[in-house]
């Protein structure tokens, strides 16, 4: 029973810690691009390798919190940590090469968003949340390859065109940028939630509109 518990919760942070690893990479494809809808585009290869690889994204695992037992929200904390550990060593590693010369974009990013008000904050990562989840659940349920494609590039694109707020892009942006302070850790918080609520939007929609059918 001991040895299960430890290989799920291996399993969990191994996946977790890969996606923000591929998070990195999709973040750097972005910043490098001089056009910005190329930059959204290729940002999507992060959540290409996610989902094709079966990583755990927070913001894509998220929405399921209202149809999992409660113990779901622990794994979700976990994903979160190790997504985060992810994009913190990405960063780390891109930081000691001659790539290290985006890091003033991502400065400049992180710069607006620590300026911003929490409102706003809470709600650019809320519509975010709702992109991310359909992101996931439409490459999960949509059968023709074609439309699983896009239902991966086509939100990523939307989310990013719209400066909507993703909470572990950030997580990479800040630690990228290296500007990691109290408040801009408080951000990410606020980023978090929204996420969750935005992420968990759709199925409390879809859970009611198929309890009231029945």
């Amino acid at each position: 029973m001991k040895n299960s518990i430890k290989s799920k919760l291996l399993n969990i942070i191994l996946r977790s810690f890969m996606t923000g690893i591929a998070i990195g990479i999709g973040a750097t494809a972005f910043l490098s691009c001089e056009s910005k809808i190329a930059g959204a585009f290729l940002f999507g290869t992060g959540l290409f390798i996610i989902l094709n690889f079966g990583f755990y994204l927070y913001t894509g695992k998220v929405g399921y919190i209202v149809e999992k037992k409660p113990s779901y929200i622990a794994e979700v904390a976990l994903i979160w940590l190790g997504n985060f550990a992810g994009t913190f060593v990405f960063a780390f590693l891109i930081l000691c090469t001659r790539a290290s010369s985006i890091a003033q974009k991502a400065a400049a990013m992180c710069a607006v968003k620590s300026a911003d008000t929490p409102l706003s904050l809470l709600v650019l990562s809320f519509f975010c949340g709702i992109l991310m989840f359909i992101a996931a659940d439409g490459f999960k349920t949509i059968e023709n390859p074609v439309g699983k494609v896009l239902a991966i590039f086509l939100p990523v694109m939307a989310f990013i065109l719209s400066g909507f707020e993703h909470s572990i892009a950030d997580m990479f942006y800040f630690s990228l940028s290296r500007t990691w302070t109290a408040h801009s850790f408080l951000c990410l918080i606020i980023m978090t939630l929204g996420n969750a609520f935005g992420g968990m939007l759709v199925p409390l929609v879809k859970k009611g509109f198929l309890q009231n059918t029945n």
